[in-house]
């Protein structure tokens, strides 16, 4: 978690800080016990491409639209198989836990693929590095971080 803070003070970064009931860290939960509305929180999903070397993205979207594992970012990977990687992967591969995962702060060889709805959001939640902490920003900081691409159409409407 302070690495995650420290990576956004160098960045330049401005953010706020939501402490958060590690209980209450999934979505669903965390929206509905501290009142942020689904199209402004943005979740940060591991996926894993399943080829020999497996290869992996982290990608984030919206709560309100869904991440078109098998279509957009299995493309975009190449593979002919691609999934949400399991609790234990996105721990190895990132150091956190599924409820706490940041944009910010992961491993320098790891693709960030944001979807364009995004940037249309004056502030979105994202994770902050941990189960217990949330960060509140501008998605305009996503056209700065030089390791994230804007993708259209990385996820899709929800329902």
């Amino acid at each position: 978690m302070d690495a995650v803070l420290l990576e956004l003070d160098r960045l330049g970064i401005e953010y706020e800080t939501i402490a958060c009931d590690p209980d209450l860290a999934d979505t669903a939960a965390f929206c509905a016990h501290y009142g942020v509305a689904w199209e402004d929180s943005a979740n940060t999903i591991i996926v894993v491409g399943k080829s020999d070397p497996r290869v992996y993205v982290a990608c984030v979207v919206l709560a309100s639209t869904k991440l078109d594992v098998n279509g957009a970012v299995r493309r975009r990977l190449s593979v002919k198989r691609a999934s949400f990687a399991s609790a234990d992967e996105t721990v190895a591969l990132t150091g956190m836990m599924i409820g706490g995962v940041t944009p910010f702060a992961l491993p320098a060889d790891l693709p960030l693929w944001v979807d364009e709805r995004v940037l249309e959001r004056p502030s979105v939640v994202v994770g902050g590095g941990s189960r217990s902490l949330k960060l509140r920003l501008s998605p305009q900081v996503f056209r700065s971080v030089a390791a994230a691409e804007v993708v259209p159409d990385l996820a899709q409407a929800a329902g």
